[in-house]
């Protein structure tokens, strides 16, 4: 069993990691606090083998927390700010989860640190857990995700999305009552989002096969928004249309 400890000055991504590590039969969780230095005291302490952390904390950063630590427990930086990767790996992070973090991508992070924690026990689990954990990543993302805006982590229902537009380092949600601005990129919302409800029609656009009106040749009409499909993703789009069709 590896012993965990969430680091995060939002309440929100603390109960969303929570949830993620209850899923894990591997994990247990000692501790979710927004406070660093209490943190520090179950670190030095060794009360605990892996920490969620995140990198922009008031009191002390993520950063800061890794050279006090010095290598006491393994951690994993959680944080919307890509632009801290390299110095986290300098200082051997594990992994480096950006937010909004899908429920695959914190699985394969948490079986990189079962294979440097329990290494005669990783990566391979029994068949009926890896099922249950197939099983209870889908049923999590057959609902919403959580996205970072700037002052918020916000829930969005995956049945109110229209469609996703992508702005050079930012995205955007559209849903029937607002449109939500969030830093991400399109690769990884894509992936965040279940196939089935969902697909990649342009390099800047995903749209929500539910919510579309109609088609004119290669324009896609959801409202009153026009949205070209792109050549790159022509075929695969009119291939799953074509499928609807009577």
């Amino acid at each position: 069993m590896i012993r965990c400890l969430i680091v995060d000055d939002e309440p929100l991504a603390l109960h969303i990691l929570e949830d993620y590590i209850s899923k894990i039969p591997f994990l247990k969780l000692v501790k979710a606090t927004t406070n660093p230095i209490e943190a520090l005291t179950l670190v030095q302490e060794k009360l605990v083998d892996l920490v969620f952390l995140d990198v922009q904390m008031p009191e002390l950063t993520g950063i800061q927390f890794l050279r006090i630590a010095n290598g006491k427990a393994k951690v994993i930086l959680t944080t919307a700010y890509p632009q801290y990767a390299l110095e986290g790996y300098e200082l051997d992070v594990i992994d480096y989860l950006l937010k909004p973090i899908a429920f695959d991508r914190f699985f394969k992070s948490v079986q990189k640190a079962q294979g440097v924690l329990q290494p005669a026990a990783a990566p391979i689990q029994p068949e009926p857990v890896q099922h249950q954990i197939q099983q209870q990543q889908n049923d999590f993302l057959s609902d919403f995700i959580f996205v970072k805006t700037e002052h918020k982590i916000q829930k969005v229902y995956l049945n109110d999305i229209l469609f996703i537009e992508g702005l050079k380092d930012y995205i955007s949600i559209f849903t029937p009552g607002e449109r939500i601005i969030t830093l991400q990129n399109m690769k990884k919302m894509e992936d965040a989002l279940p196939e089935k409800n969902f697909i990649r029609v342009h390099k800047s656009y995903i749209v929500s096969i539910n919510k579309i009106d109609s088609i004119e040749r290669s324009r896609i009409f959801i409202g009153d928004k026009v949205i070209p499909v792109g050549d790159t993703y022509r075929e695969e789009f009119f291939k799953i249309i074509d499928g609807k069709n009577i």
